[in-house]
């Protein structure tokens, strides 16, 4: 993974490569419909941008959402380049990255299937399953 690059991006300069693995993740694998997928928080959050050997392969974003909460969320990777830890670094990286890294909680929605992953970056499930676009999903939570 030496060859991984991590940075933050502005959402307009970097909008193709992003709506790229987003509509790959979501919209072809997932079949979550583009009017979900793509909303008015995609202007105004911070997002994330994974390369490998120059490529953009994953992204993901983060949101404030009170004073005290921000939420990390869309964390795609190209189905290529998983179990690579793409997924992990990108939400390492969105941890120690503001707004997140300046609140006291971290929430994210994690599809049921990976919530392994973010239990191990220190998030818990908190309430009942939830069905978010016809996916299984759980509120996760970490305090800082």
């Amino acid at each position: 993974m030496s060859l991984l690059h991590i940075k933050q991006v502005e959402y307009q300069e970097e909008k193709a490569d992003i709506r790229h693995i987003r509509t790959q993740v979501f919209q072809l694998e997932q079949n979550v419909p583009a009017e979900l997928e793509f909303d008015c928080w995609d202007e105004t959050t911070v997002h994330l941008l994974a390369y490998l050997n120059g490529q953009a392969v994953g992204t993901t974003r983060i949101r404030e959402i009170d004073p005290d909460t921000a939420k990390i969320e869309r964390l795609a990777v190209l189905s290529e380049f998983r179990r690579c830890g793409v997924g992990k670094r990108l939400m390492e990286t969105a941890l120690q990255t503001p707004p997140a890294s300046q609140k006291l909680q971290i929430i994210v929605h994690a599809q049921e299937y990976i919530s392994r992953l973010y239990q191990q970056l220190g998030f818990i499930v908190v309430g009942d399953k939830f069905s978010e676009a016809g996916i299984p999903h759980v509120k996760m939570i970490k305090h800082q």
